[in-house]
């Protein structure tokens, strides 16, 4: 076939939406097909940009590089945000394929880009001359970043540096994809009988001819662990979830060579830029500033944890051998136990709640608290969307918009399971042409989908977990949405410790217990009345049920991903490890066929590699900074504003402990955590 005629490739290039030069694209018309033609085009004039930045003639100033270089790099980054985006969404074969098709590229040119030493010297130019407070914190990361790069690395350490970040890539996308399959590959169709004890709600969901057919998504899976009455099929449905991309199930799905050859990547990469191990390493752009202070942390809240979980064990087993006939509780029995013995001690369960928080009522709340709390409105406004159920909305403070949002908030095949915020566009002050470039945010959850119920369309009903979910990921955004840094690298949380980033999410998660928030966000399905008091206070008398067995939960987790980060033989024995943590800290044996691992993409597919910690170590920051609200009033605008300027709006262009502590006045303090959690 001859080459296609340079009109015909000019045409070909403006009628494909991942080659917008300003915005997000039009995702309701990207095709796999547009993925290689697009990002070959973008790589190559990054490529192209690179080389112009570092020549002699450009001078050692940020805004001469940044013009050059910045502007086809950022380019990039959106049009392949929204390609990884759409493959964790809308998976499909075809856009499957042609995203790994330039994984390997993209990956091969940040690798460069992260250890180019030519770049390196004209920002460590740039940095010797003066520069404002944001930009000399830009500095210090980017140098940081460029020695973390292999920047300083020479000859074979080098060539080996940029192979581990290409295989490691692959690897972990080939994690995430058998842990999507093996989740969308599982089914198994329940009688009417094996159903008794769940929701109607939750039968009519899953109804086929002659009976229910079951998945691992997670509004079902949840559910049916704490309703089903069915023994049996709670274990094989638990058996099944905590198996996922295992030995146990199909063989090529199995992540365990994966997970392997992942983590001995990460322990050579450590050795290769000087550091003991991938912990030490992944510590460097934290707060936490080594293994030992996390390992200390993490020991002290076993500590407070410990005792109170041990009570907790011994009640619910007491409980489950007199009024379940459970002698021998086992973990597929713990959901359902916990939900049952909650039930009798406070007189409701969770599925009660879920008719009074429909979805739309629960945004509506959601949106009255952000705007009353930080001066913003927000609107719904038409825009390209990859799901019909996708919604879009403009955040303004005045008349002026200053972000915008999706949300993608049901569960789907082809859709990773989970909760999470991404962003499609930074807020930029553009070198190119001047232009405020204002933040994008991409919130998505994986709630139950509306349903037609007796002829009636029915919203989606959200838990109290779920609305919990909801307002985490919403923190997640408004620091993403409300900053007011100009600077690409630390614009929102860009720049921001990880160990820091989740305290906006856990600080949002406190309104849920709140009695003005829920009367305003709740209104029952049917009869449009708001939470009552009663069940609300049933509810908050309910807060720290089992608190302990769920911070202990945390820990064994956080435990387990630094010690497979920190120990340099761990990735030849995981599974040893994560039982040995379990016997550490955990008060229930684990069932021998338990490969969480297997399916924890937080640490093998995610951002939390040695970071998974970062939970506990952020919700003493948000805890500590929801006390000032808890001493001033919930609503207070002062206090709002305070945190506001403070902590969201000057996103990374300070250090996290610099912006706690313009909030709170001082350094923070475990106490209020501890508070919360019933541990005092």
């Amino acid at each position: 076939m001859p080459p296609a005629e340079p009109a015909a490739d000019a045409a070909a290039q403006a009628a494909n939406p991942l080659l917008q030069a300003l915005g997000v694209p039009a995702y309701d018309r990207i095709r796999p097909e547009h993925v290689q033609p697009a990002l070959t085009v973008l790589l190559a004039a990054a490529d192209a940009a690179l080389e112009d930045a570092i020549d002699d003639a450009v001078p050692a100033d940020y805004d001469a590089v940044s013009r050059l270089l910045d502007v086809p790099i950022e380019r990039l980054a959106r049009a392949w945000s929204a390609v990884t985006h759409l493959n964790e969404v809308a998976d499909s074969p075809a856009l499957r394929a042609a995203y790994n098709e330039m994984l390997p590229r993209v990956t091969d040119f940040h690798t460069r880009l992260g250890a180019d030493r030519r770049l390196y010297r004209k920002y460590r130019g740039i940095a010797a001359a003066p520069q404002g407070e944001s930009r000399r914190r830009a500095l210090q990361h980017m140098l940081r970043d460029f020695m973390l790069g292999g920047a300083e690395l020479q000859g074979a350490a080098r060539e080996r540096f940029a192979r581990i970040q290409s295989r490691s890539a692959e690897l972990r996308q080939r994690y995430a994809e058998n842990v999507l399959d093996a989740t969308d590959g599982f089914s198994h169709f329940a009688t009417a009988a094996q159903m008794i004890g769940v929701s109607e709600d939750l039968r009519a969901a899953t109804r086929v001819d002659g009976g229910h057919l079951l998945t691992l998504h997670d509004p079902y899976y949840f559910p049916l662990m704490q309703t089903a009455q069915d023994r049996s099929l709670r274990e094989l449905l638990y058996r099944a979830f905590i198996t996922r991309a295992s030995e146990f199930g199909d063989a090529a799905l199995d992540n365990s060579a994966v997970m392997r050859e992942l983590l001995e990547l990460r322990q050579e990469e450590a050795a290769l830029l000087g550091y003991a191990n991938f912990a030490e390493l992944s510590l460097v752009p934290k707060m936490a500033d080594s293994p030992t202070r996390v390992r200390h942390f993490l020991d002290e809240l076993a500590g407070h944890a410990s005792p109170h979980a041990q009570r907790e064990l011994a009640g619910l087993r007491e409980f489950a051998a007199r009024e379940l006939a459970l002698p021998d509780l086992q973990p597929w029995d713990m959901a359902y136990a916990s939900e049952r013995l909650k039930q009798v001690r406070h007189a409701f369960s969770s599925n009660e709640l879920r008719a009074y928080f429909p979805e739309p009522k629960v945004l509506d709340g959601l949106f009255h608290i952000v705007q009353t709390l930080f001066d913003v409105s927000i609107n719904a406004e038409p825009a390209p969307v990859w799901h019909d159920s996708v919604r879009h909305f403009t955040v303004r403070r005045g008349a002026a918009p200053i972000g915008h949002f999706y949300l993608d908030l049901h569960a789907r095949p082809g859709k990773r399971s989970g909760a999470w915020m991404d962003d499609a566009q930074q807020r930029w002050r553009r070198p190119d042409h001047g232009v405020l470039q204002l933040p994008v945010a991409l919130l998505v959850c994986n709630f139950a989908p509306p349903m037609l119920t007796d002829g009636r369309q029915q919203p989606s009903l959200l838990s109290h977990d779920d609305l919990i979910t909801l307002f985490h990921e919403f923190g997640h955004g408004l620091h993403h949405l409300l900053t007011q840094v100009d600077d690409l690298a630390v614009s929102g949380i860009a720049g921001v410790e990880w160990d820091a980033v989740e305290l906006p999410s856990q600080f949002m998660e406190n309104f849920c217990w709140e009695w003005p928030v829920l009367q305003r966000l709740s209104a029952h399905v049917d009869s449009g009345e708001p939470l009552p008091r009663e069940l609300f206070d049933k509810l908050l008398a309910a807060k720290n049920f089992h608190s302990g067995l769920g911070m202990l939960g945390q820990l064994e987790y956080a435990l387990f991903d630094l010690r497979i980060h920190l120990e340099t033989d761990a990735a030849s024995r995981i599974d040893r490890v994560a039982a040995e943590v379990h016997d550490q800290v955990a008060v229930l044996p684990a069932a021998p066929f338990n490969r969480f691992a297997h399916s924890f993409s937080h640490i093998f597919d995610g951002a939390y590699d040695a970071s998974f910690y970062s939970y506990a170590w952020a919700e003493v920051l948000s805890a500590d900074v929801w006390s000032a609200f808890e001493d001033a009033g919930v609503f207070d605008p002062e206090t709002g504003r305070r945190y506001r300027q403070n902590i969201l709006e000057v996103g990374g262009s300070r250090s996290a402990m610099d912006n706690f502590m313009a909030f709170r006045g001082r350094e923070p303090r475990i106490d209020a955590l501890l508070r919360h959690q019933g541990m005092v």
